[in-house]
């Protein structure tokens, strides 16, 4: 026989924070259990058999309903259960009811919109914005998008992500996420109850292969580290700011959106330092970047265009796009990305610098995986990572560290 819950006092169930699903009802009332949100939330929910199918029913929300109301909702629905009633429907006719009596319902879309004005302020860029958006738009909105929130289960997730899931893995991962924090949102704000139906763990993973078994991983494309003296005099030779851009990104080691939106105020030549705001990093975090010699002399040699404070400008005067360096490229005949000079960088500074590991780690603004590592590795190493940009930006300059002409070739194999 299969081993049954212990039941559990309103005091254990009080003490119930670990997200997931936790069966309290016991031998009494098998089935009941108390679902913690990770935001915290807590409802009621009733796991029973209806029609020869598992279906999980909503109780009402912890602690408004308490555990000695939730047992004698839980009988009660029971009780239909063996009478051949289904409580599920018979709830939600209910529930429909009361909602579109007192205005409590809210459609997928609407919910949607309204959760993105309330967080999009805490996320760190226009373009993570703009995937959620285009992401619930292309594939949500067609099929839940005018659904009312209540009325959203397993099927309809299920013809949303399968679609996509083995051809566009990724994008259906982050989906997912995001139409389960929405059904989240919804349950919070009192449109809909029971267990959320686009969740991962201990359901669609059951029905979905893994995402990591699917994903091909995909290395940006970069230039070996021997190339880079033969590459370097080429790129100076290339006129427009973008070239510039590019120029400024290799030897700083940094990504092309922090580049593309440096402004003048976050650089001091006189002491050699770039400081990109923690609103433009990727881990949040500010970061300070030496400047190496060859970095300043380029940097006091650029024009600066009246109205405007970007380093970089476009012609009219607003941020380059995310597509201008890699047109440099394009134009140069290479087939690389600019993201791939980071791992450019990393390798030489690896294979053939001698630095130590965490003050390259450093260098590329990287959160070290080990957390005692890091902990130890509190201060930004600025004094060895200046001695190592300066060497970097020594090596770049060297004419002859290797040969570009046949890099295609060898990229496109």
């Amino acid at each position: 026989m299969p081993k049954r819950a212990k039941e559990l006092s309103a005091l254990a169930v009080k003490n119930l924070t670990t997200p997931g699903l936790h069966f309290v009802g016991g031998g009494r009332v098998p089935g009941l259990a108390l679902q913690v949100l990770p935001t915290g939330g807590r409802s009621w929910v009733l796991r029973i058999m209806i029609g020869g199918k598992r279906r999980d029913m909503g109780l009402g929300g912890y602690p408004e309903v308490t555990l000695a109301e939730a047992r004698d909702a839980a009988e009660a629905a029971r009780k239909q259960v063996r009478a051949n009633v289904d409580p599920i429907k018979i709830r939600a006719a209910e529930k429909a009811a009361i909602r579109a009596h007192a205005g409590k319902t809210m459609a997928f879309q609407d919910a949607a919109l309204a959760f993105i004005q309330a967080n999009e302020g805490s996320w760190r860029n226009d373009k993570h914005r703009q995937q959620w958006r285009n992401s619930l738009e292309t594939y949500a909105y067609p099929i839940i998008g005018k659904m009312s929130l209540g009325d959203i289960e397993l099927p309809h997730i299920l013809k949303i992500l399968e679609p996509i899931w083995e051809s566009k893995t990724e994008t259906a991962t982050r989906l997912r996420g995001r139409i389960e924090q929405v059904l989240d949102w919804g349950t919070v704000r009192g449109f809909r109850d029971g267990l959320n139906p686009a969740r991962w763990r201990g359901h669609l993973d059951k029905l979905l292969a893994k995402p990591k078994k699917l994903a091909k991983v995909k290395h940006h494309a970069a230039l070996p580290w021997a190339d880079i003296g033969a590459f370097m005099p080429k790129l100076r030779k290339a006129e427009g700011m973008g070239a510039r851009a590019l120029e400024f990104a290799i030897l700083t080691a940094c990504r092309s959106g922090e580049v593309r939106g440096a402004t003048w105020a976050e650089i001091d030549l006189d002491a050699a330092i770039w400081t990109i705001p923690a609103e433009r990093m990727k881990a949040g975090k500010p970061h300070s970047v030496p400047l190496s010699d060859a970095v300043v002399a380029m940097l006091k040699a650029l024009p600066r265009m009246a109205g405007t404070n970007y380093v970089f400008p476009a012609p009219r005067g607003g941020q380059l796009s995310d597509m201008t360096l890699t047109a440099v490229l394009r134009r140069m005949d290479l087939n690389v990305v600019p993201h791939g000079f980071r791992s450019t960088f990393r390798e030489w500074a690896g294979e053939s610098s001698g630095h130590p590991r965490e003050v390259i780690e450093h260098a590329l603004a990287h959160q070290l995986a080990d957390k005692a590592e890091a902990a130890y590795q509190r201060g930004s190493l600025f004094p060895k990572r200046v001695k190592l940009m300066q060497d970097w930006a020594s090596f770049c300059a060297k004419p002859h560290s290797g040969n570009v002409v046949s890099l295609n070739s060898a990229l496109a194999s």
